[in-house]
């Protein structure tokens, strides 16, 4: 016979303080986000990592002949100035 009286005061709400309610609705934002955050990281964990590694490998294929490329360009410079100065070194002698 007790339960009916426990059972009442727990349907009626307690009286709560302005900052008390605003504390519970940041709250209740809070554990919206977190659901969001849980169901966005369980999609990014299912995706096939295979797409992902394949994507990087032909990322660092690119990177690497882009890497290539400048050295080759570099070297070409280079040797491109000292043809030059070689050249104006004999002119003066």
């Amino acid at each position: 016979m007790d339960s009916a009286p426990s059972n009442a005061l727990l349907s009626t709400p307690p009286e709560l303080s302005p900052l008390e309610q605003e504390v519970l609705e940041e709250y209740e934002r809070l554990a919206e986000n977190m659901k969001k955050l849980a169901s966005i990281l369980d999609n990014l964990a299912s995706a096939p990592t295979s797409e992902i590694l394949d994507g990087l490998r032909e990322l660092e294929r690119k990177t690497s002949l882009v890497f290539t490329l400048l050295k080759a360009s570099v070297y070409s410079i280079v040797l491109q100035q000292e043809i030059d100065w070689g050249g104006d070194q004999r002119d003066q002698q």
